[in-house]
């Protein structure tokens, strides 16, 4: 194999670049090239080809986000936009394909791995919700960031008094949310997996609030429930004086943790040997400090479960 495309697609995650640096490096020491899309699998179709040298990755693995950038494309979903993409991939003499995204990214990957492209999928998303590997390319730095916010919000809500929400991101999973919470010694966590109602939640409040605590911290995810519905519940139910604090897309941006941008170089590294070892429609991930390849056939669509057992110690911890 001559020739190597990557793209990243979906959300941005820190430490993409970090994956597309290894990447690049990694096939020209090898002989290969490398040849970037830019806008993900919408570039893909549209042609957006950019070749990739040692020169153009130098200085970027502590940037977050994506030299490549990235978008969706529901056009990608139907058979004349893959075959399109697949006519491209042809016309540019890339033999295999590197995908850096999540579970929509992986099914694109599995599409063009079924007519025949050799592809390979690195799990880069903050949510941390891909089966197969222990952590994805972007997860530590968003926690890290949750952390950092929770560190800071705790000092006025000791000045004031206060219970403060804060929701972070997960849609369909609690990984941040659990992480960050538990690392930030929150009250109360609340994900999409564990049901949880606010009778429970205002009770653990008023507990802490009887024994002397002069604030309280609970971390949404936003798939449970919007962090502003909890607030007004809380205040509703309690009569403390509560404040939301929405994280949004801070969690994506930032620089990327020595973590992330160390799992991501590994991942990189080795999404080029599987090419070069003529090796396909696989993921990389990582399990007990090293890369494991995965059939993307048992990535996709399957849902990562949290571990109730470090639920279950964070709520040990809060009381």
């Amino acid at each position: 194999m001559k020739r190597i495309g990557i793209l990243t697609s979906g959300g941005d995650a820190p430490g993409m670049n970090a994956a597309i640096r290894a990447v690049v490096r990694k096939a020209v020491f090898e002989g290969a090239e490398v040849v970037g899309v830019r806008h993900g699998y919408a570039g893909l179709i549209s042609g957006e080809f950019q070749p990739l040298s040692i020169s153009s990755v130098g200085d970027i693995i502590h940037r977050g986000g994506t030299i490549l950038q990235t978008a969706r494309s529901p056009e990608f979903m139907k058979p004349e936009g893959q075959q399109q993409a697949i006519t491209n991939l042809s016309d540019q003499g890339i033999e295999g394909l590197i995908v850096v995204g999540g579970d929509g990214s992986f099914r694109g990957a599995q599409a063009l791995a079924r007519a025949g492209i050799k592809a390979i999928g690195l799990p880069g998303t903050i949510d941390n919700d891909i089966a197969g590997t222990e952590s994805t390319i972007g997860f530590d730095t968003a926690v890290n960031t949750a952390v950092e916010a929770i560190d800071r919000i705790r000092d006025t809500a000791t000045s004031h008094e206060r219970a403060f929400v804060l929701e972070v991101m997960g849609r369909d999973a609690g990984f941040i949310a659990l992480a960050a919470g538990l690392a930030g010694g929150a009250e109360s966590i609340l994900i999409p997996e564990v049901q949880t109602t606010m009778d429970e939640v205002c009770e653990r409040l008023v507990r802490g609030r009887d024994r002397g605590k002069r604030h309280s911290l609970i971390v949404v995810a936003e798939g449970f429930a919007p962090g502003m519905q909890v607030g007004e519940e809380v205040r509703r139910r309690t009569g403390y004086d509560t404040r939301v604090t929405i994280l949004g897309h801070i969690q994506r941006g930032g620089s990327p943790t020595a973590l992330d941008r160390n799992i991501a170089s590994q991942m990189g590294a080795r999404a080029v040997d599987l090419l070069l070892q003529d090796q396909a429609n696989l993921m990389v991930g990582v399990a007990g400090g090293r890369t494991v390849d995965v059939p993307l056939d048992e990535v996709v669509g399957r849902k990562k479960a949290v571990d109730r057992a470090t639920y279950q110690l964070a709520l040990t911890l809060s009381i």
